[in-house]
Formats: structure tokens, C-alpha cells, sequence
């Protein structure tokens, strides 16, 4: 994000309408060279929630991470300063979002979060805004692209779980505890939050069914494609007679003629 601010500096200030700073900065580590980003211009705060809170900055980006702790407690603080906040917290969201957005809105401040859910696509904008006048009766897609890499080179190069799984790790892919994707839980998380926008419901993340992918084998890989499918993990919410469903699990979708 510095280096992107710094880079296109011009750009965004034309689109914008007004030059974006990076004014203060906090981390777990004291460290002003971050991969090559000079951040030296910018204040350092050691408590992540004295620069939410701090008079210097209009925008709180947080990319700390997790349903609790630092980003929790920075962000809520952020929002009750009359800060903007901008984040990619997924966690975060599906635990706290519904609570934090009550916050911005008595506050009158925006609680931003495109990059949480597809961020490439993307889908946020267009459900918030786009798509407020229509009536959405299911939403699903596939949302973690780690278990989406795992299945795709299954499915080419005919190898096991565990060895995509383990290539995945080495190229930085999945992380070193990859249960949280592949057991589904980002997936839920994700859908959660759609089906919040989806449905104008609360987030109930921990109503999701869930079923990851470390069951599957080359066995089903193959089994699917001989009817023509491949498999995916989706994360699907619709709308019932009696609610509405949401769930994650994998699921044969039909193969790209």
C-alpha cells in the first residue's frame, strides 16, 4: 500500500482530489526500512490505537490481522475518534463487523472493507451500491484461492493433497497452519459478509456450514472429470422458505467447454 501511495503519488492525488500521506505508522517491530519502503517521513506509534486515535491522521488502514486483539481494539478506537477506516479484515468483519459499523455510522465516518471479500473483482462495491434496487436470491462463488490453487493442480498434475499442499506452503501460497483455509473457514468468513450485503441480515459467520478440502482425493478428482466436473470449494448462501442457507463445502462444477 506505501510503496502503491508513493508510486503512484500523482495519479491518485489527480483521481482523489487531494494528496494521500502515509502519516504514522505502527508495527509489531520497530523497523523503518520495510522491504525496501522508506516510511521515515512518517510518525511512529508503538500502540497501533494511539495512531487510530491520533489528531494527524484523517484514515485508519488497518492490516494487522484477526478477529481480536490489536485490530479489534485499534479499529473500534479509530472509528470512535471519527476516523475513516479502511480494512482488509475479513476476521475481523465476520466477528465484529455489524457492532463496528454501528460505530461509523453514530460517528458518521466510512468503514471500508472492499479487499476483504474478492477484492479483485470487485464484488463489495457492486453489492453496496450497484446492486441496491435488486432483489438477490443466492450468492456463491469460489473465495479462497488457496484451496482454488490446491484443486486446480490436482486436477492438471495428477498430484495428492498433501503434495500441492506442501508446494503450496514452500511458494508461499498457504501458510505454515493452513487449517483456516483449507478446512473453509476464510471461505465462511467471506460469505458471511456477502450474505450480510446480499440479504441486508446480520453477519452470522458462525452459522455457516463448513467442509474443507483435505478430504479429497485424486480418486474424486478423477471421478469428477469423467462426468464431465471438476471440483471447487464454494461458498454458497441462498435464500429458503425458511431463512436463509449458507455453506461451505466442495462441489463438482461443470468444466469449461
Amino acid at each position: 500500500m506505501v510503496r502503491a501511495l508513493s508510486e503512484k503519488a500523482a495519479e491518485l492525488t489527480r483521481q482523489c482530489g487531494r494528496e494521500l500521506v502515509v502519516a504514522g505508522v505502527s508495527a509489531r517491530t520497530r523497523s523503518r526500512d520495510r522491504g525496501g519502503i522508506d516510511i521515515a517521513s512518517a510518525e511512529w506509534f508503538d500502540d497501533p490505537v494511539k495512531l487510530a486515535k491520533s489528531a494527524g491522521i484523517d484514515v485508519f488502514v488497518e492490516l494487522i490481522g484477526g478477529e481480536e486483539g490489536a485490530a479489534r481494539a485499534s479499529v473500534k478506537a479509530a472509528l470512535e475518534a471519527g476516523r475513516h477506516v479502511v480494512t482488509a479484515n475479513k476476521a475481523l468483519l465476520a466477528k465484529h463487523g455489524v457492532a463496528l459499523a454501528e460505530i461509523a455510522e453514530k460517528k458518521g465516518v466510512l468503514l471500508n472493507y472492499e479487499a476483504a471479500v474478492a477484492g479483485g473483482i470487485p464484488v463489495i462495491k457492486t453489492m453496496r451500491e450497484a446492486m441496491a434496487g435488486n432483489s438477490v436470491t443466492r450468492v456463491f462463488g469460489i473465495l479462497n484461492g488457496t484451496c482454488n490453487y490446491i484443486l486446480t493442480r490436482m486436477e492438471a498434475e495428477g498430484l495428492s493433497f498433501d503434495a500441492c499442499l506442501k508446494d503450496a506452503q514452500r511458494l508461499g501460497y498457504a501458510e505454515a497452519d493452513p487449517t483456516f483455509d483449507i478446512e473453509g473457514h476464510d471461505t465462511a468468513h467471506k460469505l458471511s459478509i456477502l450474505t450480510s450485503l446480499a440479504f441486508g441480515c446480520r453477519i452470522s459467520a458462525d452459522d455457516v456450514y463448513m467442509e474443507g478440502i483435505s478430504n479429497i482425493t485424486q480418486a474424486d478428482i478423477r471421478a469428477a472429470g469423467e462426468l464431465g466436473y471438476r471440483i471447487k470449494l464454494l461458498g454458497v448462501a441462498q435464500k429458503t422458505d425458511s431463512g436463509i442457507e449458507q455453506r461451505v463445502h466442495p462441489t463438482m462444477v461443470p468444466t469449461p467447454r
